[in-house]
């Protein structure tokens, strides 16, 4: 899990050069906007904004996982499996929830 977290680091920070380049598409003009809103919406940026979602979550509740160790709590054997499967099914429950909301809105 501990290399997922950073995985997950790196992926947000890559992730979010694609926001970047659509704020500044945005600014640029309506050609440039609509290339990017065409890559966004193609497979390959929808499965990128997917995995952006995930690990968004993931990266918030392994954060807050971190933060309760750090708090000296939490170091049994069955808190750091329980939470950590929590963490799993949470980021991507989490994600279905607002792909759901973001389809149906």
């Amino acid at each position: 899990m501990s290399i997922t977290h950073r995985a997950t680091g790196v992926f947000l920070a890559l992730g979010t050069l694609l926001l970047s380049c659509w704020i500044i598409s945005l600014a640029t003009g309506v050609a440039e906007f609509e290339s990017v809103r065409a890559f966004i919406g193609s497979l390959i940026g929808r499965t990128l904004l997917l995995g952006w979602t995930y690990s968004l979550f993931y990266h918030l509740l392994n954060g807050i996982r971190h933060l309760i160790w750090d708090s000296g709590k939490g170091f049994d054997m069955k808190f750091v499996y329980t939470s950590g499967y929590f963490t799993i099914s949470a980021a991507a429950a989490l994600t279905l929830v607002v792909w759901i909301i973001g389809y149906t809105a």
